[in-house]
């Protein structure tokens, strides 16, 4: 049996994980992140994910299930390494995935790093995945959760090689109905607690109100323009559109109208067609393999550059700069600082972030 260190959010996922390994006999202890202050976000009375509530709901869990709670503060280390990128990235110009960024700067190197000072051996968490050993090549690899509808390898590009050696997915093979029906046999106390929805830090999803509130981030009007760079109208700030958007412009057309590129240089926002949003491809920089330690050579598979886009095929060419993907046939074009990740059927090859859009 092992000593692990299990990251609990209040919620029944996270609840349901540290439960199942403290029953298998692991000697567990649950910690509940504080990222960040409510004042930090501009919100006030508004239930988040790190509200005392939640600490509550984990501390509740841990004392019923008779192992041991604790509280670790990452709240400047979330801001300069989830927060503080989450805005410059917008800022100029590009769309970033700040769930991915705290999984790779926050959650397993950090608590990985903790729990081995704590002379644990592994961390868990209440993710829906999968993690196995293949000795045929000696690696650890990232597999998609038994919940298809559930999975979240798309945010676990990331992880590395030891990082998927000593971590524990308890949910991997359980359907979320299975899951819930596992906290109210134990009688957990969140066992018909609500899933988060969107980003942590931004509760309410107006990610431009939290930029401009929090961050700091002041961008001005602009120009809306075509592909030609002829001017349609005004918009908003840059920051308050994103690649493939057509609903709330702000300004009518004959015919629909979607954002296909931005200029934050020039602080314009560019208008086309659908088809004119269609790429054959994008380059990938700082990527991250799980299959393999380098691609070598063109690779078939399958891609997604959104958490609940379906995979399409394409070729992953090696390049200087980390991988030109090329789709077997266009696409809608991903936004650049979007996260890009590969599969093999139901393995994670690996994935990287959107730079530069092949047309």
């Amino acid at each position: 049996m092992a000593k692990v260190l299990v990251a609990m959010s209040g919620g029944v996922d996270s609840s349901v994980a540290a439960a199942l390994l403290k029953e298998q006999g692991h000697e567990i202890c649950g910690v509940t992140l504080k990222l960040y202050e409510n004042e930090d976000i501009g919100v006030c009375n508004m239930r988040t994910c790190c509200s005392l509530t939640d600490v509550e709901d984990a501390r509740r869990v841990a004392a019923k299930m008779g192992f041991r709670h604790v509280v670790f503060s990452y709240v400047d280390e979330f801001r300069k390494d989830v927060m503080s990128r989450f805005a410059a990235e917008y800022a100029s110009g590009r769309t970033p995935n700040p769930c991915i960024d705290c999984n790779r700067f926050i959650k397993f190197p950090r608590l990985l790093n903790r729990a081995r000072l704590l002379g644990m051996e592994y961390i868990a968490t209440g993710h829906y995945a999968r993690i196995e050993y293949d000795s045929s090549i000696n690696r650890w690899l990232l597999k998609k959760a038994r919940d298809i509808s559930k999975d979240q390898t798309y945010v676990l590009y990331a992880l590395t090689q030891d990082e998927l050696a000593h971590t524990f997915f308890p949910l991997g093979n359980l359907l979320k109905t299975e899951v819930r029906k596992l906290a109210e046999e134990r009688g957990l106390v969140n066992a018909r607690k609500p899933d988060s929805q969107d980003i942590c830090f931004v509760p309410d999803g107006d990610y431009a109100a939290f930029l401009e509130r929090s961050m700091g981030v002041d961008i001005p009007e602009g120009n809306f323009v075509d592909t030609k760079g002829n001017i349609l109208g005004k918009h908003k700030g840059h920051h308050r559109y994103t690649i493939g958007q057509r609903k709330g412009l702000g300004i009518g057309f004959g015919e629909p109208k979607y954002v296909i590129a931005k200029d934050p240089e020039k602080n314009t926002v560019v208008l086309g067609s659908k088809d004119e949003l269609k790429s054959a491809g994008f380059i990938a920089r700082d990527v991250n393999w799980i299959l393999f330690d380098e691609l070598r050579e063109p690779v078939a598979a399958t891609v997604k550059t959104r958490y609940h886009q379906p995979e399409v095929p394409a070729i992953l060419y090696p390049h200087r700069d980390g991988v030109e993907v090329r789709y077997e046939t266009p696409q809608f074009s991903a936004a650049p600082g979007q996260s890009a990740v590969f599969y093999h059927g139901d393995t994670v090859v690996g994935g990287g972030i959107v730079a530069d859009i092949i047309k």
